[in-house]
């Protein structure tokens, strides 16, 4: 049986912060660029080699997936994160062999939790009109390589005749185990980044990431839901109740059952380096792309290996 503290204590007239008792291990990461496609099919990956080529533009075309439903489904089957995030703007990737669409990726578009992801790197362009957060981008196994460069290639190319000029995305080289040890995110390589020019702009803000038992990441923000009630506070408190969670009780301290709640269910703390960050400059030509101001420096080289300190043993 577990035993509830009563409310957190004071001092000095304030709530005094709750310690949250997991326990923290360093993961080892993985190159950031190689001459690996990473693919998926129901949140399991693989990789197709940018040498076996295969991709015929004629047999796919992309479209913008209007109903939010259809998008959402395919990231939430496929995709290691199992979660589907703000979007302002979706796109499918869609294999019309035999005169059939069936949708082989998607790529979403969309609202990063703080705006100054998007103004940091690019401040002169408008946040979520002029400039958006690649947050999503997944395609199925059956995709041969140079699939990805195509497909975000077109979605550039939809996305710069609404007057978006600025994309920016993130590889997270850490991979993510369960509880057994099970790899179920190797990492992102980031080839597709490097080979569609993409600037490299150095590692976003290093910090400690909670991972549930399952393997995946138990955002900051849905933590912060939680503890303030926030709208999606139900959905939150549900996922963490179907890993073994005790329910909370009414009117219990809800800061203080979150903590608990992840020392319950065996969520581990992972220091995270920051994942790397990389920014799409678009325009129709080379003048237009380099017209759009970076506030951040471009780094070279493109960061090709693990850092060592990260290395497992």
């Amino acid at each position: 049986m577990t035993t509830w503290p009563k409310s957190p204590g004071t001092r000095g007239g304030s709530v005094m912060p709750v310690q949250e008792p997991l326990p923290f291990e360093n993961l080892p990461e993985m190159p950031t660029t190689s001459p690996w496609c990473q693919r998926w099919r129901e949140r399991k990956h693989s990789w197709r080699h940018v040498r076996d080529g295969g991709f015929d533009a004629r047999r796919y075309h992309v479209d913008v997936i209007p109903d939010e439903q259809p998008g959402k489904a395919f990231v939430l089957a496929h995709h290691y994160s199992r979660s589907y995030p703000a979007v302002k703007v979706q796109f499918g990737l869609y294999d019309t062999v035999d005169g059939e669409r069936r949708l082989t990726g998607v790529a979403v578009f969309g609202v990063p939790v703080n705006t100054a992801v998007l103004t940091k790197p690019l401040p002169e362009l408008r946040p979520f009109t002029e400039s958006m957060e690649c947050s999503r981008f997944v395609l199925l196994d059956e995709c041969p390589g140079n699939a990805e460069s195509w497909f975000l290639a077109r979605c550039f190319d939809r996305l710069l005749a609404d007057g978006v000029r600025g994309v920016v995305s993130f590889a997270d080289p850490v991979p993510r185990r369960t509880a057994s040890g099970l790899l179920v995110m190797p990492g992102h390589v980031g080839t597709i980044y490097a080979a569609t020019n993409a600037v490299y702009t150095g590692r976003a803000t290093a910090r400690t990431v909670k991972v549930l038992p399952d393997g995946t990441v138990f955002h900051d923000r849905t933590a912060q839901k939680i503890r303030r009630q926030e709208q999606g506070h139900e959905y939150a408190t549900a996922q963490l109740i179907a890993l073994g969670a005790p329910r909370p009780r009414p009117g219990c301290n809800r800061a203080r059952w979150l903590s608990e709640a992840l020392a319950a269910v065996g969520a581990r703390n992972v220091r995270h380096r920051g994942a790397h960050r990389w920014v799409f400059r678009l325009g129709r030509s080379r003048r237009e792309r380099e017209d759009v101001r970076l506030g951040v420096p471009s780094l070279k080289p493109y960061p090709k290996l693990p850092d060592l300190e990260h290395t497992a043993a």
